[in-house]
C-alpha cells in the first residue's frame, strides 16, 4: 500500500521520533555491557533517519520494523512485526 504523499512527512516524523526514542533507550540500558560510543549511537540515527525517508509504501515500512526487532520488546509490540501490525503501529502512533 502506497503512502499518501500528504501523509507522508508526519508518518516519517513519527517513525523517527519513535524509534530514535527506543535506540536511546537501548543505548542506555546497555552502555554496562560493553562500550558504545556516541559516535556508534549517531551513526545509528543516522541509518535509521536514511531508511525512514525511503519508506514510501506499508510493506517498506514493514521492512523497516523488521530491521529494528530488538527495539520491540515489549508485550504491546509483538504484533507489529506482521503488516497489520505496522499499520496499527503507525495508528498509534499518529494519535
Amino acid at each position: 500500500m502506497k503512502i499518501n504523499s500528504e501523509n507522508k512527512q508526519r508518518i516519517h516524523d513519527v517513525l523517527i521520533s519513535d524509534i530514535q526514542r527506543r535506540l536511546f533507550k537501548q543505548y542506555n540500558e546497555r552502555t554496562n555491557e560493553f562500550i558504545v560510543t556516541d559516535e556508534d549511537y549517531d551513526t545509528q540515527n543516522t541509518i535509521l533517519i536514511d531508511w525512514v525517508l525511503k519508506c514510501d509504501t506499508l510493506n517498506d515500512v514493514n521492512e523497516l520494523v523488521l530491521g529494528y526487532t530488538d527495539l520491540f520488546d515489549d508485550y504491546d509490540s509483538i504484533n507489529v512485526f506482521t503488516l497489520d501490525g505496522t499499520l496499527n503501529y503507525i495508528f498509534k502512533l499518529l494519535r
